[in-house]
């Protein structure tokens, strides 16, 4: 039964060098089985079967690759991966940390999900966290050895790929295969409400990035992100709470 496989790792190992793995399921199931193999350096080929609700890492591939079947090929996706500490625990990701607002919807989104069967409507939840129910951090981002703090934080993710959220362009210029190994370290900062929810939109298609006395993205190998205030966080859509920073390594 494979919904009882505990770590996909274990399943692999026994596999001959000819058979094919297919993974099916959301951005969390394909993060999950990337940390379960990371090390193993599999021969065989893997697929992505996308069956998730976010889709993000379908969102930024598929333009570049070759679906046939509605199988993302995997393998070149999954040979260099940066690695995220939060609380302790480090781990590859394949699409991004969010921190701030995207944290905070991902921790409402938990809560509904344990209260109640009603789909999660996470760009309602982003609306009403700007109208007042998330509070902005003042932070601290160091990027390669510099630091430079912020007033009024709003996100601060850091990405490999292009999208986060369901479908939100929040670095439009990132290349998940670029040769230089770097991430992409955003900060939307010192915006008042009326401004946030009036860029807000324009994230779908990326064009928020016009605005740039509010978006910053600077491009990297070593990021440390820190909030004056914990605040939810998550990694491909896995959600950590009373997080007060966080640490990516890209090499």
């Amino acid at each position: 039964d494979i919904t009882s496989i505990t770590n996909a790792a274990d399943s692999c190992r026994m596999l001959s060098p000819d058979d094919k793995i297919v993974i099916a399921g959301g951005d969390g199931t394909l993060s999950r089985f990337v940390n379960d193999v990371y090390d193993l350096q599999l021969t065989n080929e893997v697929f992505f079967y996308t069956c998730g609700s976010g889709n993000d890492f379908l969102n930024d591939v598929c333009e570049s690759c070759q679906i046939k079947d509605n199988l993302i090929p995997m393998n070149e996706f999954m040979k260099n991966l940066p690695l995220v500490t939060v609380n302790g625990k480090s781990s590859r990701f394949i699409n991004g940390i969010g921190y701030g607002i995207d944290g905070y919807c991902c921790e409402e989104g938990d809560r509904i999900r344990e209260n109640s069967n009603k789909k999660v409507d996470y760009t309602a939840i982003a609306i009403k966290g700007l109208l007042g129910k998330f509070k902005p951090r003042n932070a601290k981002v160091t990027v390669d050895g510099v630091t430079i703090e912020y007033k009024k934080v709003w996100l601060a993710p850091t990405m490999i790929g292009r999208f986060f959220g369901g479908g939100m362009m929040i670095t439009p210029k990132q290349d998940r295969l670029n040769a230089e190994h770097v991430v992409s370290s955003v900060v939307v900062h010192d915006a008042g409400k009326l401004k946030i929810l009036t860029v807000f939109p324009k994230i779908f298609k990326g064009k928020h990035v016009s605005h740039t006395d509010i978006y910053e993205v600077k491009l990297g190998h070593e990021i440390r992100v820190e909030f004056d205030k914990p605040c939810a966080l998550q990694v491909d859509g896995e959600t950590y709470l009373n997080v007060k920073y966080y640490t990516v390594s890209y090499h």
